[in-house]
């Protein structure tokens, strides 16, 4: 269904090679450096508002640590399992009764390494006060989001790598016509590359939109 495909493209799995860091270069160091073990700190706390990043980040650090026995949960979903190397996303959302686990397990030292994200600093969390001054404890960094600059030419320097220039005005259809986060970017951006090579088309505007309404193309 190509006609869809800018709204409903399906994303690339989660990496940090095609998370476009923007000006979290920092948050992208420090989270490479604790998959290779190289942090002394046992907790990484990433914080910043919807759409920053935040999942992929997390999603991609469980894979990259999935040797040693990571976990990824959304906190709304813990279970209280504790796994060696604890990924939780959206800390905010754990049950009441599972806080006093996650505490628990930093005093009994449960865990080897805790990510976990946020959309506040450690000291807004709506959660308990002792589990929140202990996820303070580590390294704590806030995502930022990307300019729309910023994910231009993030998708250019994608393009580049795919081995196709991407002009100026296609980037620009790009992110006014599609989902404006950066997976999902990237998802149609590959999808219209496929679709070019389909068609012996080169990626221009008029191509976007004939991927949009195929029928109509001439």
């Amino acid at each position: 269904m190509k006609q869809l495909l800018l709204d409903f493209t399906e994303a690339p799995a989660p990496t940090f090679a095609n998370f476009a860091a923007g000006r979290n270069g920092e948050l992208l160091a420090a989270l490479d450096a604790a998959v290779k073990g190289q942090n002394t700190e046992r907790v990484l706390y990433v914080w910043g508002e919807s759409g920053a990043g935040k999942t992929h980040l997390l999603r991609a650090f469980a894979e990259a640590t999935a040797s040693r026995h990571s976990r990824y949960v959304r906190a709304a979903d813990f279970d209280g399992a504790i796994a060696p190397v604890l990924v939780l996303d959206d800390i905010e959302q754990l049950p009441e009764d599972h806080q006093v686990t996650l505490f628990n397990a930093f005093n009994e030292r449960t865990f080897a390494f805790l990510l976990v994200s946020a959309r506040s600093a450690p000291r807004d969390l709506a959660l308990r006060r002792d589990l929140a001054s202990r996820l303070a404890t580590g390294l704590t960094y806030r995502a930022l989001l990307l300019t729309d600059a910023e994910k231009s030419a993030a998708l250019a320097a994608h393009a580049a790598s795919r081995g196709f220039p991407l002009a100026d005005e296609v980037r620009s259809y790009l992110l006014t016509h599609a989902r404006r986060d950066m997976p999902s970017l990237i998802g149609a951006l590959d999808t219209l590359d496929r679709y070019s090579i389909e068609t012996g088309r080169p990626i221009t505007v008029p191509l976007l939109k004939a991927a949009l309404r195929p029928e109509t193309a001439a």
